[in-house]
């Protein structure tokens, strides 16, 4: 059994269901957390019965952020160590903290995000990680960095403009102010609010239904092309797919598909394989 700290892992029926588990900390991303989520995501990537991931949360917020306590002890850097030392030190903590969300990036298949409340500095980190975004009407997003004088370095700041309108991505990056769900939805960056958290868990986990009905081989085929996309030419987009599909297409899978659609019964499709 996974010992987890900070999060928890459950898994049924295709789907599995990560929760930030520290509410009476608001969630904070304390020690433990930045290895709790690897150690989520490598147990997720190698369970080939996952077809889609929901990632909520506890409390009334989602996630207040880096637990500043915990930073403020000197946990991020060795200030006793000669200056480039601890700048390279710096660095390869900071490269560390990035692969946390970058395995959420990286999951073989989608993540969807449900926020309640406050989505605050790494919260959005995080969510910008997953492929899908649910919230709560009251729920709102920080990029809180600024509001503390450094600047946002695990992710936002790099998946962020794909998500929003450059403008956008700048006033709220430059001034720390809240984004709320009701400019959050206009702009498409959540796919639908809800009233209250059951409500955006109950929507979530029906949209990783709909997914993990799908074949899983597709699935991930096409959150891997999407992925590999992004900041890329079109013709090397047009290649790559071209490619993947050339290499997949074989399988089984799209045969299953079709005569399920012909037949009007429900696909069967195997797991992906494990590990």
């Amino acid at each position: 059994m996974m010992e987890l700290e900070t999060l928890r892992l459950d898994v049924a029926g295709h789907i599995a269901r990560v929760t930030l588990n520290r509410p009476q900390a608001l969630n904070a991303m304390n020690a433990a957390f930045w290895t709790d989520m690897i150690e989520v995501f490598d147990a997720i990537d190698a369970d080939g019965s996952v077809r889609a991931v929901v990632l909520a949360s506890t409390g009334k917020h989602f996630t207040a952020g880096l637990d500043l306590k915990w930073a403020a002890q000197g946990n991020l850097e060795d200030q006793r160590a000669e200056v480039a030392r601890s700048r390279e030190h710096f660095r390869r903590k900071v490269k560390k903290m990035q692969e946390t969300f970058n395995v959420i990036d990286r999951c073989r298949v989608p993540v969807i995000a449900v926020v309640q409340g406050g989505c605050i500095g790494g919260g959005v980190d995080l969510v910008t990680a997953c492929d899908i975004r649910i919230g709560t009407e009251d729920c709102f997003f920080t990029i809180q960095e600024i509001n503390v004088g450094i600047v946002a370095d695990v992710g936002t700041l790099q998946r962020i403009p794909y998500l929003l309108p450059q403008g956008l991505v700048r006033e709220l990056a430059y001034t720390g102010r809240r984004f709320p769900a009701d400019e959050a939805l206009h702009h498409g960056f959540l796919n639908s609010a809800h009233d209250g958290a059951d409500a955006a868990l109950d929507a979530a986990m029906a949209m990783a239904r709909e997914i993990a009905a799908k074949s899983p081989m597709a699935i991930a085929g096409v959150k891997q092309v999407l992925n590999h996309g992004r900041g890329r030419s079109l013709e090397d987009g047009l290649e790559y797919v071209a490619v993947w599909n050339a290499a997949m297409l074989p399988g089984e899978d799209s045969q299953i598909a079709i005569t399920a659609q012909m037949t009007r019964q429900p696909a069967q499709f195997q797991d992906l394989k494990a590990g």
